[in-house]
């Protein structure tokens, strides 16, 4: 409202306008990302749409038997093991709305700041649903709380109450789903993992044999690979992330290439 500066009569009303500041935080998408997309991962792809695809697919199933569906999932394990593919192909094969935002950007240097961002994404979430919010790097927000600590710890804290007051707070999620990222399981706080929160834990182990077979060929699928022996680059990889393999493949390429082109001696 704008007024009259001595009597405080109401000139005329402001135009009211929706413009999120979490919009600077986070990555709003529609991926395209399919399950064909994904190699090694058969079974963490059938948990995570038993989670998250079937309840917002097939919401009236969940009704019939009387149950709530659960809110949230958490992703854990190595880098490079496919969290945030499996992620975007679960919004791809649901057709939500894929929010993507950094744990540590969550945090702010003024206090209240960080509330008020991810207060302001849940509500772009309900807005914008049937939507995914995916919180990558979660360690960064949510660890294991201590009783002293210094006034930045303080405000993580704040933070972190923040969201676990969106989760299960008086505002149902409806038809917006959580999805947690980590490397680090084991220093996150007991409040976020229990049920009702983020009761459902998928792990990303190193891939197998097979599995980064699968992966492999699934990358190459378009690619003129000349005498690279996929077979070769699977033995190389031992103990390797789907990350790892593929950059050991594109420097196989790129080693062809560079002979080829630049043949020894000219």
């Amino acid at each position: 409202m704008f007024v009259e500066q001595k009597n405080l009569s109401i000139v005329r009303k402001a135009n009211v306008t929706r413009k999120f500041n979490s919009e600077k935080f986070i990555i709003v998408e529609k991926p395209n990302v399919g399950w064909n997309d994904i190699g090694g991962l058969d079974d963490q792809m059938r948990e995570i749409r038993e989670i998250v695809e079937l309840p917002l697919n097939k919401p009236e199933l969940f009704e019939q038997i009387g149950i709530q569906p659960p809110k949230g999932v958490l992703l854990h394990g190595h880098p490079g093991t496919g969290k945030t593919l499996l992620a975007k192909a679960v919004a791809t094969a649901t057709n939500s709305t894929f929010i993507e935002v950094v744990g540590s950007e969550l945090v702010q240097k003024f206090i209240g700041e960080g509330a008020k961002l991810v207060k302001e994404i849940f509500q772009t979430a309900r807005e914008k649903a049937p939507s995914i919010i995916f919180i990558d790097e979660l360690d960064a927000l949510a660890a294991r709380r201590v009783d002293i600590g210094t006034s930045g710890e303080r405000e993580v804290q704040r933070t972190f109450v923040q969201l676990l007051a969106e989760i299960d707070g008086f505002r149902g999620l409806e038809n917006v789903k959580i999805i947690g990222s980590t490397n680090r399981k084991d220093i996150l706080d007991p409040a976020i993992l229990r049920p009702g929160r983020l009761e459902r834990h998928i792990h990303f182990p190193l891939p197998s044999k097979e599995a980064r077979e699968k992966i492999l060929k699934i990358h190459c699928r378009s690619m003129s690979l000349g005498k690279v022996d996929i077979g070769a680059v699977v033995d190389l990889t031992d103990c390797f992330t789907g990350a790892e393999c593929l950059g050991e493949l594109f420097l196989d390429i790129s080693r062809f290439w560079l002979s080829f082109c630049f043949p020894a001696g000219k």
